[in-house]
C-alpha cells in the first residue's frame, strides 16, 4: 500500500536507514551470544551490543542531522535545540542476553517537545513498526513493503485484551490492588512486555498495555505509533505522551475506563 506523506518523511527514511545498520550489528551479537553483561547503577543489565548500537546511531545522526540534539539510554544527552533524537539501542536487554528474540531498537524524534517520529525495529522477530506525525502508522520489513496499523474497536474492559511487562513496580506505585482487580476484570491478559505490548495495541491485537515504571527512551518511539494508529498514550495519571514516569496505551475507546481502573489504591481501612 502507498504510504502517507508527512512533514517528517525524510527523518523517517533516515531512521529506517539507521535501523538497517543497527539491526545488522545487534543481530551479529545476538546470533553469536559472544558478549559480556554488566550491571548498571540502577541494577539493570547492559552489554557491549547496547553501547555499540547507540554509538552507531549517534554517529549516523551526527553526520546526517548534526544540528539536532540526541538523548540515548547509554550515553545520555548531547547537543541542544528544539529537535531531539531519543534512542533506546536495545529495549528488552534481559531478553537479549537470554536468547529470547523479543527485543528491539527504538528510535524517536521529538520536535519542540512532541514525539513526531517513532521506529521500533525487532530484527530477531523479523518485524518493524513505525510512524510519522500525520503520516499514519505502519508495520513491515521496509517502507516499500508495509501494512497500515489500526487499533481495535473494543469498547468494554470486560472484552479487552490487556498486556503488561510484569507485576513488579505496581506495589511500589501504590496501585497493585487495582492492577490485580483489572487483570480479573478484562477478557484476557498476557505479559508480552516492553515495546511489543504497545506495538500490539497499535496493530489491534491487544486493546491496552501499561507499565508502572518507564523512562523517556522507553516510550518516545511508541507514542507516535500508538497515536497514528488511532490510539491514546498517556501516563497512568493521564499526562499526554511520554511526559510521565509510567505509561498506558489503549485503543482510545478504553482509555478513560483504564485510567480509572489503574488509579491509586484506596487506603486500607483501620
Amino acid at each position: 500500500m502507498s504510504l502517507s506523506t508527512s512533514a517528517y518523511t525524510d527523518d523517517l527514511r533516515l531512521a529506517h536507514m539507521i535501523a538497517d545498520s543497527v539491526d545488522a550489528k545487534t543481530m551479529s551479537y545476538f546470533s553469536s551470544m559472544d558478549f559480556e553483561v554488566e550491571t548498571k547503577p540502577d541494577l539493570t543489565p547492559v552489554t557491549e551490543a547496547d553501547r555499540q548500537a547507540e554509538e552507531l546511531i549517534r554517529g549516523q545522526l551526527g553526520r546526517a542531522r548534526g544540528r539536532d540534539a540526541i538523548l540515548g539510554e547509554e550515553f545520555g544527552s548531547t547537543g541542544s535545540g528544539p529537535r531531539q533524537w531519543i534512542i533506546d539501542p536495545i529495549d528488552g536487554t534481559k531478553n537479549f542476553i537470554r536468547g529470547v528474540p523479543a527485543w528491539a531498537t527504538l528510535i524517536a524524534l521529538v520536535d519542540d517537545g512532541e514525539p513526531v517520529i517513532g521506529l521500533v525495529s525487532a530484527p530477531a522477530l523479523g518485524r518493524r513498526w513505525w510512524a510519522a506525525k500525520d503520516g499514519g502508522a505502519y508495520t513491515g520489513k521496509s517502507l516499500a513493503s508495509a501494512k497500515r496499523l489500526q487499533v481495535s474497536k473494543v469498547s468494554r474492559l470486560e472484552d479487552a485484551f490487556f498486556s503488561y511487562s510484569s507485576l513488579a513496580g505496581w506495589r511500589k506505585l501504590g496501585r497493585s490492588q487495582n492492577f490485580l482487580e483489572l487483570t480479573e476484570t478484562v477478557w484476557r491478559t498476557r505479559a508480552f512486555g516492553d515495546f511489543w505490548s504497545y506495538c500490539m495495541v497499535a496493530e489491534g491485537q491487544v486493546d491496552m498495555a501499561a507499565e508502572p515504571e518507564l523512562n523517556l527512551h522507553d516510550m518516545a518511539a511508541l507514542v507516535p505509533i500508538i497515536r497514528e494508529a488511532g490510539g491514546i498514550f498517556t501516563s497512568l495519571d493521564g499526562e499526554p505522551g511520554c511526559t510521565g514516569s509510567n505509561g498506558l496505551a489503549t485503543n482510545g475507546l478504553l482509555h478513560d475506563a483504564a485510567l480509572g481502573a489503574l488509579a491509586a489504591d484506596r487506603p486500607a481501612p483501620f
